[in-house]
């Protein structure tokens, strides 16, 4: 079992938080710059404006050129990365122990004096306008993308990360300059690092290198989005028909998170699961199907996806919902909830090994639940989970019925089919 001595926090003056967890023996730092703002706290007319910040952070500052920072991150022989998501932002990096100094003073270079030159914001804006087609191309992500608009109707959650053409069409270097101003404040950032590191020793160095953040905390309210149950069918020309079945899931602070935990991996969330086995391995009629559990602060969604033959879509979305629904009406045998809690803690107690998973589980434990949680109690929870807490726990999220998303070249008759389906008690 884990050892669970070795975290430390300190909130410093201009509200920055900093978090640490020790690893003994480990020559690696992963450290992450954390801002607790996303892709649903942006202006509408500016939706995509916190993922072009994640581009263009790494194109310049006042003292180093995109080529600079490229070439000093080569030099250290870790790696460096970002992402956006809904509710956060991240610029992250892993290194050997002994360059802490240099990639400290990176990181903190590019986050404070990052320059959005007009001209690499123009080249930019083409990149991420590429990326935003390549979505329209990929079906399997558009699925994604189309239920999610759908599903979250009427809330900003409801927005692409990467925002729409003509939002990133508006965005411009002053644009980029006063939202990192408003909103990358210090009541907004985290600091954490997992490694060979001392808690004193990066307090320090964060209180000199970012003391010149304010202690703001501008953010706009945010509204809990409600579920819109519709089944919404796009016609596209493909090989395949593209099928997410989706419901309520757990927000990030839900009680029962770890029991739908273990009912998604259940479901579909491994090779042994049953719609993998039931839609794939029995009847060979997706090469790919999977459930998954997207949770964020004050919501979440447990969904199905599956890529079929046009011919095959009724059969899968009819297995589907008979196997989301047979959770809540049948207990779990023993042996299965078993492998599932196996799976799960395998995966949680292995993850510790890596420096980044920690670092990444350290910031996203405050973020979501304001302290830090030992993996010691995170086993305790997934092994108390019951047959019957996943029964209660699945007719919780099926009470109010089943919403979709279908990409690809079915007909109208035979999505109103699946629509009939997916409404049937």
């Amino acid at each position: 079992m884990v050892k669970e001595n070795s975290f430390q926090k300190t909130v410093l003056p201009n509200g920055i938080r900093v978090l640490t967890e020790k690893v003994p023996g480990s020559r690696a730092v992963s450290i992450g710059v954390w801002v607790t703002a996303g892709s649903r706290d942006e202006p509408s007319h500016l939706s995509g404006v916190s993922h072009f910040i994640e581009h263009m952070i790494f194109k310049g500052t006042e003292n180093r050129s995109a080529l600079d920072i490229a070439k000093t991150f080569d030099r250290l022989g870790g790696f460096s990365n970002a992402f956006t998501s809904k509710e956060t932002t991240c610029f992250h990096a892993k290194v050997l122990d002994a360059h802490l100094d240099i990639i400290m003073d990176l990181l903190s270079d590019i986050f404070l004096n990052s320059v959005f030159d007009p001209q690499e914001v123009e080249r930019e804006r083409q990149v991420i306008l590429q990326e935003i087609s390549m979505v329209e191309d990929s079906p399997d992500e558009l699925v994604h993308e189309l239920f999610n608009a759908n599903f979250w109707k009427g809330n900003p959650v409801e927005r692409s990360i990467l925002g729409r053409p003509d939002t990133v069409a508006r965005i411009s270097s002053e644009t980029l300059k006063t939202h990192m101003k408003e909103f990358y404040t210090g009541k907004k950032v985290l600091i954490s690092a997992s490694g060979n590191i001392d808690h004193e020793d990066l307090c320090s160095r964060v209180q000199g290198l970012f003391s010149c953040l304010g202690n703001g905390n501008h953010l706009p309210a945010r509204t809990a989005p409600v579920p819109n149950f519709e089944i919404f069918f796009k016609k596209k020309d493909l090989e395949q028909t593209h099928i997410l079945i989706g419901l309520p899931g757990p927000s990030s602070t839900d009680p029962d998170r770890y029991k739908i935990l273990l009912m998604n991996v259940i479901l579909g969330g491994s090779m042994s699961s049953r719609l993998f086995q039931e839609v794939r391995e029995k009847r060979g009629l997706a090469y790919a199907v999977y459930s998954f559990v997207s949770s964020l602060h004050d919501s979440g969604l447990l969904g199905v996806y599956a890529g079929v033959a046009p011919e095959n879509t009724l059969e899968a979305v009819s297995i589907i919902k008979k196997e989301m629904e047979k959770m809540a009406l049948e207990p779990v045998e023993e042996a299965e909830i078993q492998a599932a809690k196996d799976n799960v803690k395998g995966g949680l107690l292995l993850s510790s090994e890596n420096t980044d998973a920690r670092m990444s589980r350290i910031a996203r434990n405050e973020i979501d639940l304001g302290q830090y949680i030992p993996y010691e109690e995170v086993v305790e929870e997934i092994e108390s989970v019951t047959a019957r807490d996943i029964m209660e726990c699945a007719s919780r999220l099926l009470k109010d019925g089943m919403a979709a998303a279908i990409v690809g070249p079915c007909k109208e008759k035979e999505i109103e089919a699946c629509r009939k389906k997916l409404a049937q008690a």
